[in-house]
Formats: structure tokens, sequence, C-alpha cells
């Protein structure tokens, strides 16, 4: 399949290698700009761009989706289908139209549970005891599309977010190189997500990190694990 890929940290890495390594044609490579980083705040490209480097592949850092050339470039471009994981921007109705098969996203949770940003830490610091992988056919609302497929895994009694991060990452690009080949073969049959209540995964950030000792053992267990990125 001729695809656009579109993400940014190293989470989506392991799908863009996966799809190149299955035989896909990536006409294009949509990644956030460049930031600096460190004491020193040099400027530092995103994982993804590194890697479509590494593969020769165009690449296109656009600092916004909405009102620039970003849908231009994706119909010159004629994928036949976009694939969207960890991009960090909000997608316009006109780029979610734009393929034949749409946008598929890989969301590292099992839809509806933990919608947003930081999904594997969250069900850690909760205590959970399974997540997974969905993959989605995006739509407008924030990761509320029809689920295609998900690919399940229990979490360790005493596994980080961060070794989480990356098993997830693996499962998630298996589970999207078997979904787009079942979907081009016509056995794909989307499950609409069931309209309840679910928790949305806020981003994690510093005002969490200090524990209060008179939680119990095993809810401070959960922060600390859930919280080691």
């Amino acid at each position: 399949m001729r695809i656009v890929f579109m993400g940014t940290p190293d989470f989506a890495v392991p799908c863009l290698e996966a799809l190149i390594g299955a035989g896909h044609e990536i006409v294009g490579v949509f990644t956030q700009p460049d930031k600096p980083v460190g004491r020193k705040q040099i400027l530092t490209p995103p994982d993804v761009k590194v890697c479509a480097e590494k593969y020769n592949l165009p690449v296109f850092q656009p600092e916004k989706i909405k009102g620039s050339n970003a849908s231009q470039i994706i119909a010159e471009l004629k994928p036949d289908v976009i694939v969207v994981v960890a991009y960090g921007k909000i997608l316009p109705k006109e780029i979610l139209n734009a393929a034949p098969y749409g946008c598929i996203n890989v969301h590292a949770s099992i839809l509806p549970l933990y919608r947003g940003a930081a999904p594997i830490q969250w069900a850690v610091l909760n205590g959970d005891k399974e997540t997974g992988v969905s993959i989605m056919q995006m739509d407008e609302g924030l990761d509320t599309g029809d689920v295609l497929s998900v690919a399940k895994t229990s979490i360790g009694e005493n596994e980080t977010s961060a070794e989480l991060f990356d098993r997830l990452s693996l499962i998630g690009a298996k589970a999207l190189v078997d979904t787009l080949f079942e979907l081009q073969q016509g056995n794909v049959h989307p499950t609409k997500q069931p309209d309840v209540k679910t928790q949305y995964a806020s981003m994690i950030n510093k005002s969490m990190c200090p524990i209060n000792w008179n939680d119990s053992a095993q809810k401070i267990h959960n922060q600390v694990r859930g919280l080691q990125t």
C-alpha cells in the first residue's frame, strides 16, 4: 500500500519500521518540528524523523496542520491509507478523508478506556492488570473512531510504564501490519466503541510525583511504576 505516516516519538518508530519491513511504500512522513532539548537547548529532531531519514523517506514538519499546505501535500502523494501513531496534532476532516482507507491510528489502550495522551501511564497508575493496543479508524473525535482490531497483554506486577511503553510499541507495530493486511483482504469489520463513560488519560506532570506516605503501599507502588517514563 502507498502510506503516508504521521508520528513523532520513539513509540511510533517500530510501527514505521514494521510497515517498511512488510513491503509497504512509505510515500511521505509527517512529524513535528525539531525542538530544543536539554540545558543547552540543542535543536533535536524527533525520533520518527531520524528513522525516516535512515530509510531516505521524504519528511514533512509543518508547524501547524490547519492552515498549512499539509492537505495539499498529502493529496499529491496519493496515499491508499494514512497511518497515525502518536503524532501529537489534531487532524482536520480533509486529511481524515484524504485516502481511500482513511486514517488508521495506533492507540495504546483497549478503547474506549483511556482515550487521550497518556494511556500507558494511567493504566499502571491505576494498577490495571491488562492493557493493549487498539487499531482504530480515526474520526473527528478524540480517540472515538471505530475499532478495527485489538491486541491485549497483561501488565506485570512490577512492570513500569517505561517498560510497558516499549512492549506496547512492538505489539502495536505487529497489530498494525496485521490489520492493514486484513483490511486489504476485506476481512476487517469495524466495531463502534461503546457509548459509555470512560476515563480520559490526561498528560502526566511533575505535580503528580510527590508521594503521600498515608496512601496504601499498593497505591505508592503503582505511583512509582506509573511515573517512570
